[in-house]
């Protein structure tokens, strides 16, 4: 069976393409730039499409010959315009799904209720309803809180959760949830593909667990070791509030945040168990909500998390690559170039590189790096707080504090492009050579593009730290891959492991 994966580097996604090709699934995927998957262990086993889906012609060509599409995609991204650009993107892919004689489409959207929703479960109805009406027998699976190492509803009732020894709260911790384990939710999408062909509707799942939300948090600080938090519901927190205080005090951007907590507005429980009657559960039953934050937290402590909600866009970054050099012809764009020759090899001098950031830090400085990271929070940034996936080693997509990782060539080079918020466009550059004497030489590149007279202010008044902080970093660098030489030798690799 031929399936067609949207949404292949986010998530959920990321989790379901290494799992049909488990089950014998010929899989594709469609994403916008195909070095996103340049590291990830499955990349051979599929065809990639490279193209927007709000692109008919480019979504012509990947559904094209396929039996299953899974609609896995979320427009948040696009910050201001969101709900009309997934409208927009779900009447294509229905379109050409329609056109091209697609089996079945299975899309993952929110569980709700009846009556007024927030705009960001308005959209996710909406594109439920838009598939379903395409003429494709439509699947579309509600689902809750999804629990899963590196899920942003987990990241943010861990965070919470760890940092508040008491909770000031909005009233909707008093709502009642019905989470699912991510195990559970790939398991319904992966039968959902086999189902009778008739059926087009809508179907509720969620996992053998109702709490109000604030249980939610205790359930994890039991798992976790910590003392249940007291926790006091405040009429006076609105989501908008919620969500600053969110954004302050978790690695979560108020972005992503906004939504998080409008879908916590309402109850959020299976209203019926019809999926029953298509799906039975695994045969091991339905994941309760503590066992699943223990295999959450499991995986996060032995480095295996799979995939992240940091792997997705931000609403508001920039993601275009680094323009190459002929191209800055005719523009504004300053750099900051260091160098430093190191007694360590490259392949210590490079495993340097590949472990910045994070719990390692940057270098130099880290007062100056954490005020930094603080300020971007203020604004509505990702911070410093987001870390990285694994503390070892770095793949083309992955999130690295307010940076994202443009480009890895393994023993040679990593690209970093700014996800903080910024008058700008900026990247920073680390290049791996042999030195002709023996040794590695680090050439360190800050690249900078303006935007207006602001950018150009903001470039001036940060230039006094650079001789400090950069020059810090790379000779930081320097002196920790000659600090490794003592140390055994350990495989720079980029692997990926699977659950």
């Amino acid at each position: 069976m031929k399936a067609l994966v949207t949404g292949a580097s986010g998530y959920v996604g990321g989790r379901l393409v290494p799992r049909l090709l488990e089950q014998g699934f010929e899989v594709s995927v469609i994403v916008r730039d195909a070095h996103r998957l340049d590291d990830v262990p499955w990349r051979s086993q599929v065809t990639v499409f490279v193209g927007d889906l709000r692109d008919e012609e480019a979504v012509a060509k990947a559904v094209t010959g396929q039996d299953i599409v899974y609609y896995l995609v979320h427009s948040m991204s696009h910050a201001d315009d969101f709900a009309s650009v997934e409208r927009e993107i779900a009447h294509i892919v229905a379109r050409q799904a329609a056109k091209h004689n697609v089996s079945r489409i299975i899309y993952l959207g929110g569980l709700h209720p009846a009556g007024p929703l927030s705009t960001h479960l308005a959209s996710r109805k909406e594109v439920g309803e838009v598939l379903l009406a395409s003429g494709v027998p439509t699947i579309v699976l509600r689902a809750g809180v999804i629990i899963g190492s590196g899920s942003a509803s987990f990241e943010m009732i861990r965070h919470l959760t760890e940092v508040l020894p008491y909770m000031p709260a909005p009233k909707w911790v008093r709502n009642f949830i019905q989470p699912i384990a991510i195990r559970d939710v790939l398991h319904y999408l992966i039968k959902a593909a086999s189902i009778d062909p008739s059926i087009n509707r809508g179907f509720d799942i969620g996992g053998p667990d109702v709490f109000r939300y604030g249980q939610l948090m205790n359930g994890y600080a039991l798992e976790a070791g910590l003392s249940q938090r007291p926790i006091a519901a405040l009429p006076v927190l609105t989501p908008w509030l919620a969500s600053q205080w969110v954004n302050l005090v978790t690695p979560i951007p108020r972005s992503l945040a906004v939504p998080i907590i409008e879908s916590l507005l309402h109850d959020a429980v299976m209203k019926n168990h019809d999926i029953d009657d298509i799906i039975a559960p695994p045969p091991e039953g339905l994941i309760g909500y503590r066992k699943a934050v223990r295999l959450a937290l499991g995986k996060m402590r032995a480095g295996e998390v799979e995939t992240s909600w940091r792997d997705a866009q931000i609403a508001g970054a920039p993601q275009d690559p680094l323009p190459t050099d002929p191209e800055w012809s005719g523009h504004t764009v300053y750099t900051d170039v260091r160098t430093v020759e190191s007694e360590a090899s490259t392949t210590d001098l490079f495993r340097a590189v590949e472990s910045i950031g994070g719990d390692n830090g940057w270098y130099s400085l880290p007062g100056a790096w954490a005020l930094r990271g603080f300020i971007d929070k203020l604004v509505g940034g990702v911070g410093l707080r987001r870390g990285r996936r694994d503390a070892d080693h770095l793949v083309t997509g992955d999130a690295l504090d307010f940076w994202r990782v443009e480009r890895v060539e393994a023993g040679h080079l990593v690209r970093l492009r700014a996800e903080m918020k910024l008058p700008g466009l900026a990247w920073l550059e680390f290049q791996v050579d042999e030195a002709e004497s023996g040794g590695s030489i680090l050439t360190q590149r800050a690249t900078f593009f303006p935007h207006g007279l602001g950018g150009r202010l903001y470039w001036l008044a940060v230039m006094p730290f650079h001789g400090i902080v950069f020059e810090g970093m790379a000779r930081g660098l320097a002196r920790k891959a000659e600090a490794y030489q003592d140390e055994p030798q350990v495989a720079a690799s980029a692997g990926n492991p699977l659950e």
